[in-house]
């Protein structure tokens, strides 16, 4: 599983982050690990400068093998709380989609 990290001007896209990030993803999704080729990660700072609460952004988009991507959005205080947030939606989403299709 690939895991590209994309952010806007707002935020700083260090390799620490970017192995935070992918650490939290990583372990989010391990039991989809196979099915899983790609997860893009969009992080966002929706009032730029300016403070405001619920302003950080984090949009999952997951490719998954031989079906279409399926992405989640979480906004939050900070930048920690947005990812572990959509990691969490990712999780479920992933695990009812996946589900769906075992039973069929």
């Amino acid at each position: 599983m690939k895991i590209q990290l994309n952010t806007d001007v707002h935020i700083n896209g260090t390799e620490s982050l970017a192995a935070q990030v992918s650490a939290t993803i990583e372990q989010a999704l391990e039991n989809f690990s196979e099915r899983v080729t790609r997860v893009e990660v969009h992080l966002s700072d929706e009032n730029g400068d300016k403070s405001g609460q619920q302003d950080q952004r984090c949009m999952l988009e997951a490719r998954l093998k031989g079906l279409q991507p399926v992405a989640v959005t979480d906004h939050a205080a900070t930048l920690d709380q947005a990812v572990n947030g959509a990691a969490q939606k990712l999780e479920h989403l992933l695990s009812s989609t996946l589900g769906r299709l075992h039973e069929h």
